[in-house]
């Protein structure tokens, strides 16, 4: 589902990715941990084309993230065929991103009628059941401003999901909640896992990652340091380093 190779990237003289290479199968779950500044988050925006790659290549199901490859030349997809790929990647990020004039389930159906153009009234049905999905059936009418944080979240989960993604991206997700709001995000993330959703989580939560994820992935100054199967490299990791940065997070 996702195949990174060789993946560079840099703002002006600092190089945040520096040959970043991944594979993600259908259906796996992976976790992505390390220090700030490690490249994490610039690698899964890097995903959907938030920002773009200055070399290597990056899939997504098979198809070049933001190019298009004619014999040894790349050619940058025109901006509206960015978009419509964009769309089939769901992304949630750390501070929610909520439309703060537009309630709970407004937020949701918003843009399955503008992009994909459903149907209100049937967005508007799907767009319950994914609240109600997410434990918050009773929050539909309810603005972001009255809804804490993790509430927020999962409406963020569910507004992400409500465009029918094949693929799930996850920015830190609950590194901006308070400690007693992580859980309910975690297990919405969890089911989606258990439901065979192809997902990329950036996250410091040691637990899920170990619990859930089929891959952990180290990364430190824009390399992956190591990678392997969570129980395995959270309980005894090779490199000194991702020994060094669990001895600090456990």
């Amino acid at each position: 589902m996702v195949k990174a190779e060789a993946v560079h990237k840099r703002f002006g003289r600092l190089e945040v990715l520096r040959g970043v290479s991944l594979q993600v199968d259908p259906g796996q779950v992976m976790c992505i941990l390390g220090p700030s500044g490690s490249g994490k988050t610039t690698f899964i925006r890097c995903i959907n084309h938030l920002e773009k790659i200055d070399a290597g290549r990056l899939w997504v199901d098979g198809e070049l993230v933001g190019y298009r490859q004619v014999g040894d030349t790349l050619h940058e997809l025109p901006e509206r065929e960015v978009t419509r790929k964009r769309a089939e990647i769901g992304m949630v990020f750390q501070r929610f991103n909520l439309f703060g004039h537009m309630t709970a389930l407004e937020n949701v159906v918003e843009a399955p009628i503008r992009v994909k153009k459903v149907r209100r009234d049937e967005a508007v049905l799907r767009g319950k059941e994914l609240l109600d999905w997410v434990g918050l059936s009773d929050k539909v009418d309810d603005y972001p401003s009255t809804l804490s944080g993790g509430q927020q979240q999962r409406v963020a989960i569910a507004r992400a999901l409500a465009m029918n993604p094949k693929l799930m991206l996850f920015d830190e997700p609950t590194s901006a909640l308070d400690p007693e709001l992580v859980g309910d995000v975690l297990d919405a993330m969890r089911r989606l896992a258990a439901e065979g959703m192809t997902m990329v989580v950036v996250t410091h939560e040691i637990g899920f990652a170990r619990e859930v994820g089929d891959i952990a992935v180290f990364m430190d100054e824009g390399v992956v340091i190591e990678s392997g199967d969570p129980r395995e490299l959270l309980v005894r990791p090779r490199h000194e380093r991702t020994r060094s940065f669990l001895s600090k997070v456990l």
